[in-house]
């Protein structure tokens, strides 16, 4: 029977199926933010993914550490979940337009708010300090949303202004109330929540691939350019996954008291970028699979680059976050990423995925080389004495 106990061994260790479910509607949110950038690749199409994503996943975390501590039990609980995948789903709806059409712009305020109070609500019935927390934290989070409502209803300048003051509100409210003094952090089921949050998100640029190439007829040169995005897909996967997932694990266990935060920067503030890098490397190959053989315009190679350097950045936060080091290669990679730009603009977009697919693979297979040798081999470089 699980309990509400988050450092309990049995079944909270392992993520539920309607935590999945709740991730796969998540998910949406990434692909309806992708469709935005394609649809307006500007730096101001940029600026509202990034303002979008960050109020999201601040309440994406908020769900992943309610779940981390509540056991979803009950037909109430479930209902009041259900509920709120409800919600993020008109959110996710509303974000195409959410800048640009006031009654879009009103159902993505009226989601995130019934959102924030689902969340409350449900965190109610965590044991022990849990309550405690979320009845210090709720109040900020309603704020934020109340603030959000109002900048939907607004539209234009004042909209920016206030999401963006609503985010600002959101991310240092663990200044003014400390994770470590109130929240109990599972690390083994919040390893993997988020483990597989990215997953379903990198799978975005699969999808991404398959759009790009819908209404072309199938040939060895589509198929090729098919090929080499999945291969970059599966190189942000490797670079994530490669074994940092269990060495993640570990660091949240040696953290004891300080877990509660090095969970939130780790898993919350730097998973920004990851997944930002993602949705840039999405709209970049679902216009490079439109026409890869040919140059393309700026904000195709710059999705692509600066995509795969950010999801490259945020990776290695991530990982000098829980102490793990060594990121010369994936630097050297991101490096690489922005200086591939070019290739898509003067020759082919075919030929700036594969300098990616190269530059991140080679940098991942290298640094697996060098994690597999016996520890004195790593301090001289592989001479022996």
């Amino acid at each position: 029977m699980a309990t509400d106990d988050p450092s309990d061994d049995g079944e909270r260790t392992r993520v539920s199926t309607l935590e999945l479910f709740f991730d796969l509607v998540f998910v949406f949110v990434i692909t309806q933010l992708t469709g935005l950038l394609t649809a307006q690749p500007t730096g101001g199409g940029l600026a509202r993914a990034a303002l979008d994503l960050s109020l999201i996943w601040w309440m994406y975390g908020g769900y992943a550490w309610l779940t981390n501590a509540v056991a979803l039990e009950g037909a109430a609980r479930v209902l009041l979940l259900l509920s709120g995948m409800a919600s993020y789903l008109a959110l996710a709806l509303s974000v195409p337009h959410a800048f640009d059409d006031r009654s879009a712009g009103l159902t993505f305020g009226i989601a995130y708010l019934l959102i924030v109070i689902v969340h409350a609500g449900l965190f109610t019935r965590a044991a022990g300090r849990g309550a405690q927390g979320i009845l210090r934290i709720a109040p900020f989070n309603m704020v934020s949303a109340l603030l959000v409502l109002a900048g939907g209803i607004s539209g234009g300048t004042a909209q920016y202004v206030l999401w963006s003051l609503a985010a600002v509100v959101e991310w240092t409210t663990p200044l003014m109330v400390p994770p470590q003094a109130f929240f109990e952090i599972g690390p083994a089921h919040f390893v993997e929540r988020h483990g597989l949050v990215v997953l379903i998100a990198i799978g975005e640029s699969v999808f991404a691939i398959g759009v790009g190439a819908g209404g072309h007829r199938v040939s060895a040169g589509l198929v090729g350019m098919a090929v080499l995005g999945l291969a970059l897909s599966g190189c942000l996967w490797w670079t994530y996954f490669g074994g940092d997932d269990r060495r993640a694990e570990q660091s949240l266990t040696r953290a004891a008291d300080r877990r509660a935060q090095l969970a939130l920067t780790a898993f919350g503030l730097w998973h920004l970028p990851l997944l930002l890098g993602i949705i840039g490397v999405a709209f970049g190959l679902e216009r490079a699979v439109d026409d890869p053989y040919r140059a393309v315009p700026t904000a195709v190679a710059i999705g692509l680059g600066a995509g795969t350097a950010t999801f490259l950045a945020g990776d290695v936060l991530f990982r000098r976050a829980l102490g793990i080091y060594d990121n010369r290669w994936r630097l050297t990679a991101a490096i690489v990423a922005v200086a591939s730009i070019p290739l898509a603009t003067t020759v082919a977009p075919a030929a700036q995925v594969g300098a990616l697919v190269v530059g991140v693979g080679g940098a991942t297979t290298l640094e697996q080389r060098i994690r597999r040798r016996p520890p004195r081999m790593r301090r001289t470089g592989g001479a022996t004495h």
